[in-house]
């Protein structure tokens, strides 16, 4: 049986731009929540009140920060996208292979990687120049065979 964030990343993963959007506002939401609670947390903190967004929080209801930082929370959960919006999946990936990060390389194995991808890189533009061929060549025979 799938569990309920993997029948909603499915659904969402052929509709990227509802998926898009749903996750846009579960990072808002979430941010809002973040900043909504620290403003009421600094306002109770501090007690000042030259601040005028802080006087304009402390006039909201409590659960306002909660509330918004719940949903955020809920929405980025169930959609997959809650550790990916924070942390990146190229950073969770490298991770998970045990990758060091670009500053703990060491200059040699830095370079290493950039010969291994340019030599990449050529070996693509060589499978596109045989496939460039490989269309031509078929092109002519079917205008040859007409």
């Amino acid at each position: 049986m799938k569990t309920l964030e993997t029948r909603v990343t499915a659904y969402l993963s052929h509709r990227p731009r509802l998926y898009a959007l749903i996750v846009g506002v579960g990072i808002v939401l979430f941010w809002r929540g973040i900043w909504h609670g620290t403003d009421e947390v600094l306002n109770y903190v501090v007690q000042d009140r030259i601040i005028t967004s802080i006087d304009y929080l402390s006039q909201s209801v409590w659960w306002d920060a909660p509330l918004s930082l719940f949903l955020g929370i809920v929405i980025l959960y169930f959609t997959g996208a809650f550790i990916s919006s924070f942390i990146g999946n190229e950073l969770i990936l490298s991770g998970l292979r045990g990758e060091k990060r670009l500053n703990e390389k060491t200059e040699e194995q830095v370079e290493n990687e950039v010969r291994a991808i340019s030599d990449i890189k050529e070996s693509l533009k060589s499978v596109e120049r045989t496939i460039e061929q490989l269309e031509k060549k078929v092109l002519e025979h079917h205008v040859s065979h007409k």
